[in-house]
């Protein structure tokens, strides 16, 4: 009785590897090329509004996923000091074609691989920052999109701030010196803040662990107002940190939609899909044939002002009704 027992389970565990194996080589199986790469500073919670655009994109253009396309995702989290691992282990899966998003993507992605083609989603001018050679001609094994992430973005940001918050004189540039992004912004700022009527005290924050540091900070610095950077960094803790600028009874201007959704007065940026719906198109232009640096780089071609009205009546701020005309959303 005891042999005919260990037969079955003898029989019951190799059925069960027999079922498995079927499996083991499907996951070990090559993917469906072409293989495009994603490199994301962002989470994927905080990244999945510009995914969805990318995959209806790319959808629209006759790709489907497993079928004719694998898409494979890497995000950083917000660390512009994991960036660089990612690209590696990014590019060690050779694929087709890599987005690359932000300076520290951009920047990885381009020392990880100088001939595996990039798409790039950079706020700074791509010539100046060494990844092209000219926007018409980029050379090399890039292209993408340029969203104007220099003074005239920040210029244009902090005018809305102005005209949104009468009397605003004084205003605290918060920015994370180590990311390269809000980095980009530290030198020029004083100047193109001084070109819209404002002064500028920078208060560099380089650990959003403890906002009341932070908040301490941006309560020395004595000022009207706050200018939050647009590095990654600060998306993981967007709510808390529109919830300190609130506590602190202080308007603030922000680079993304995301924030003032999560509470933070108004942003002005790039509508972020919209630009990976354009990184979408870039990518069929490579996989058909057309070499990266052939392909010009492109402005971002959609921007947006989004003003969240419910913190600015719980702030006691009266925003007039012809600035609300000219946001593109208005939270209420």
């Amino acid at each position: 009785m005891a042999s005919y027992i260990e037969r079955r389970k003898f029989l019951a565990t190799l059925g069960g590897a027999a079922a498995a194996w079927p499996l083991a080589a499907r996951a070990q199986a090559s993917p469906v090329r072409p293989l495009v790469g994603i490199l994301s500073p962002l989470s994927a919670a905080a990244a999945s509004r510009n995914i969805a655009a990318f995959r209806s994109a790319l959808r629209n253009l006759g790709y489907v996923e497993g079928r004719n396309l694998t898409l494979a995702f890497h995000y950083g989290d917000g660390s512009a000091e994991r960036m660089p691992s990612l690209a590696r282990e990014l590019v060690a899966l050779n694929p087709d074609v890599v987005v690359a998003g932000a300076t520290s993507g951009v920047l990885a992605a381009y020392n990880a691989t100088r001939t595996i083609p990039i798409v790039a989603i950079v706020p700074d001018n791509p010539v100046t920052a060494g990844f092209a050679q000219s926007i018409a001609g980029p050379g090399r094994n890039i292209t993408g999109t340029w969203m104007l992430g220099d003074d005239t973005l920040v210029g244009k940001r902090l005018d809305l701030f102005r005209l949104a918050v009468p009397g605003l004189a004084r205003v605290g540039a918060m920015l994370n010196p180590d990311d390269p992004m809000d980095d980009l912004q530290i030198r020029p700022l004083p100047a193109t803040a001084r070109a819209v009527g404002i002064s500028i005290e920078v208060i560099e924050v380089r650990d959003l662990g403890n906002l009341d540091a932070v908040a301490a900070q941006v309560m020395r610095a004595n000022v009207q107002g706050l200018l939050v950077g647009a590095a990654p960094f600060w998306i993981p803790a967007r709510k808390e940190v529109a919830a300190m600028a609130a506590r602190l009874k202080l308007p603030a201007v922000y680079s993304w939609r995301e924030f003032a959704d999560a509470g933070g007065l108004m942003s002005y940026g790039p509508n972020l899909p919209e630009t990976y719906r354009q990184s979408a198109r870039l990518v069929d232009k490579i996989l058909k044939g057309t070499k990266p640096g052939d392909l010009p780089f492109e402005l971002a071609t959609r921007y947006e002002l989004i003003v969240n009205l419910k913190t600015a009546k719980a702030m006691g701020l009266n925003i007039s009704d012809s600035f609300l005309l000219l946001a593109d959303e208005v939270i209420e």
